[in-house]
């Protein structure tokens, strides 16, 4: 057993907290919280906040108390550890901040109804159980997006944060089922847009005109969105199709990671379907990493050339080496 649990000195909402984690696996970690009854929602990125009444309970089920800063240690060790910048990135403020980028220039009045929508979209990728799928992964998404647009031709302006609403709405819906999530993120994208139709046109004055916003709900680039969406079902964009193809190296940016960051992405990929037995499990990711590594030898696991420079060649290692570890 590996999980472990510090003591209850972490004062929050009038109550002390201990943090419960593993410094070995993330599925682990959630087969054992579900086992003692700890909700999904409590579970913060790489730990799950308990509350004291909880501690004695968890150590009688096989957690191993220890220090906080021994807790700290271990769980830093494991590769499991989401560190603090990332953190800050995908907390529901940060978010919120992007979103509201989208619609307004610095400082201006983000309208009620794109407020309304992009707070749903925060609650959305924050759904209990999400491991993977959550906020984290839309910021970074939404970093690659912005890291790649510079560099593609025809990709700024409003073509860029058209792009940037697909990445909003990709995994809007996400029940670990592909075609069907990205099809009902679609259909949510063609609901909750047009509700922002009102985002220039609600504000003063010339910043109607000028708002970054003008235009982005109007029924065609609703359509473009949504159609953005479906291109991150197969990753496998039209040649021609600039847009689709950065959504799609955003979307999968995350695979040419470093190999300690793909290996903490395959735990949270891991944890996330913790529903499923082993073996199952085993076949469909192999399923899965074999089909992307017929596109990385095929037309392409990248289809923009920055991409392809930055994260190419180390995404197809972390494939291989992943498939191997399942097959072998």
């Amino acid at each position: 057993m590996t999980v472990l649990v510090d003591p209850p000195t972490w004062p929050a909402h009038g109550r002390r907290w201990s943090h419960l984690v593993s410094d070995r696996s993330l599925h682990e970690l959630r087969t054992f919280a579900r086992a003692a009854g700890i909700p999904d929602r409590a579970l913060d990125v790489d730990h799950y906040d308990v509350p004291d009444e909880r501690f004695e309970d968890l150590v009688a089920a096989g957690a191993v108390p220890v220090t906080g800063r021994e807790l700290t240690r271990r769980l830093a060790a494991s590769g499991l550890r989401v560190p603090g910048r990332e953190r800050a990135r995908a907390k529901p403020v940060a978010l919120r901040a992007r979103w509201a980028r989208l619609w307004t220039t610095d400082g201006g009045t983000l309208p009620t109804g794109a407020a309304a929508v992009g707070e749903e979209l925060v609650e959305r990728w924050g759904e209990p159980h999400r491991v993977y799928h959550a906020r984290l992964h839309l910021a970074d998404t939404l970093d690659a997006l912005e890291e790649l647009t510079p560099e593609v031709p025809g990709a700024d302006g409003p073509a860029a944060r058209r792009a940037a609403l697909a990445l909003w709405f990709h995994d809007a819906v996400h029940d670990g089922a592909t075609p069907a999530d990205e099809e009902l993120s679609a259909a949510l994208a063609r609901t909750l847009l047009p509700r922002c139709h009102a985002a220039a046109a609600d504000l003063p004055g010339p910043a109607a005109t000028d708002s970054p916003g003008r235009g982005l709900a109007d029924p065609e680039q609703v359509e473009e969105v949504a159609r953005l969406v479906l291109v991150t079902a197969d990753h496998d964009p039209d040649p021609a199709d600039r847009l689709g193809a950065l959504v799609s190296d955003a979307d999968l940016a995350v695979l040419g990671g470093s190999p300690a960051r793909y290996a903490r992405y395959t735990a949270q990929v891991r944890a996330e379907y913790g529903h499923v037995d082993d073996a199952d499990f085993r076949a469909g990711r192999a399923d899965v990493l074999e089909q992307l590594l017929a596109l990385h030898a095929g037309p392409g696991l990248f289809r923009t050339e920055p991409a392809r420079r930055r994260w190419a060649d180390q995404a197809g290692a972390n494939l291989r080496d992943e498939l191997a570890t399942l097959t072998g």
